[in-house]
């Protein structure tokens, strides 16, 4: 049927940074279930769940039979939102008391990252664009739910491997940055704001970490403690400048109109507000959690909204078709 047909030619059309609708949508779940929004929070991670499956399964599908253009998607950046999405899906499923489940989505993420991560940073040029900050949120993704993890199973190798991969992901943002095109600040599509989103979900790796930390086991002594408490109050300071300085530019430039790196906008949204919500409880600073709650119900608003322009673009797309 030709409606059929086009809808599968638009399918078979997406950019690997379409992964990134399905990382905001996760985000949006971890950071309802922070507010208290529980049953939202649930619905919302049903649709993640299956918003996760079918570009898994055709990811799957291209790497036996489709090699070559596996490859070629591969090594473009917006591929590592396969890793990124994976593992927030596997955080949400960890808070509802099912690690093993959560382990299951772990172990083909951690071994995805670093093939897709060599496959990315090997083609880095100068100036690029927002999508360069992916190799960070990639692998903050894994610290974060195997920080997770270690704090839910009380087993410390998890916790040590999550410290490792937070500070190598500090790393890869600041050879990112020294790679991005600040003029996406102002021109940017969308993506530009995962300049500020790889900041929150380094945050929450952090938290996470200090959190497995208080939750029996010997993992590191007071001083190291110290200093991976100030570095995660700094990098969610870091973050909610960018929160500013990011639609700030947006106001000055507006782009309106839906583009699909806008998921990337809400990705970093929810992701600041988790962040925001999880540093409240966890470092006892209850007044952030105003803020938190605020920046959660906007991401909800621009979901929405960038979810109301997808629903177009596709309807629009298949008509073409």
């Amino acid at each position: 049927m030709p409606g059929i047909s086009s809808l599968r030619a638009w399918w078979a059309g997406r950019p690997p940074a379409a992964g990134a609708a399905v990382t905001a949508t996760g985000v949006l779940s971890v950071g309802l279930h922070l507010t208290g929004a529980e049953t939202v929070s649930l619905v919302v991670l049903a649709m993640t769940c299956v918003a996760w499956a079918a570009p898994a399964a055709d990811f799957a599908l291209r790497l036996v039979g489709e090699r070559q253009r596996w490859v070629a998607e591969a090594e473009s950046p917006g591929a590592l939102t396969s890793v990124a999405a994976t593992t927030v899906l596997g955080t949400r499923i960890s808070a509802l008391g099912r690690p093993t489940l959560a382990e299951a989505l772990l172990a083909p993420a951690a071994l995805l990252w670093p093939v897709l991560l060599v496959l990315v940073v090997r083609r880095w040029r100068p100036r690029m664009p927002g999508a360069v900050f992916l190799c960070c949120v990639a692998t903050e993704g894994l610290a974060v739910l195997a920080a997770t993890l270690a704090a839910a199973q009380r087993t410390p190798w998890p916790a040590h491997t999550a410290l490792v991969l937070f500070w190598l992901g500090l790393v890869l943002y600041a050879l990112a940055l020294a790679h991005f095109d600040a003029r996406q600040v102002l021109a940017g599509a969308g993506d530009h704001w995962i300049a500020g989103g790889a900041l929150s979900i380094s945050a929450l790796a952090g938290v996470n970490l200090l959190v497995a930390g208080d939750a029996g086991m010997y993992l590191w002594n007071a001083d190291d403690r110290g200093v991976l408490r100030t570095t995660t109050v700094a990098l969610l300071v870091l973050d909610l400048v960018a929160y500013v300085v990011l639609p700030a530019a947006e106001a000055a430039r507006p782009r309106p109109g839906y583009h699909v790196l806008r998921w990337a906008t809400v990705f970093s949204m929810g992701m600041t507000a988790a962040a925001t919500l999880s540093v409240a409880t966890a470092l006892g600073v209850p007044w952030l959690n105003w803020p938190g709650r605020v920046l959660m119900w906007a991401a909800v608003a621009v979901w929405l909204a960038v979810a109301a322009g997808a629903a177009l673009a596709a309807r629009a797309g298949g008509r073409d078709g």
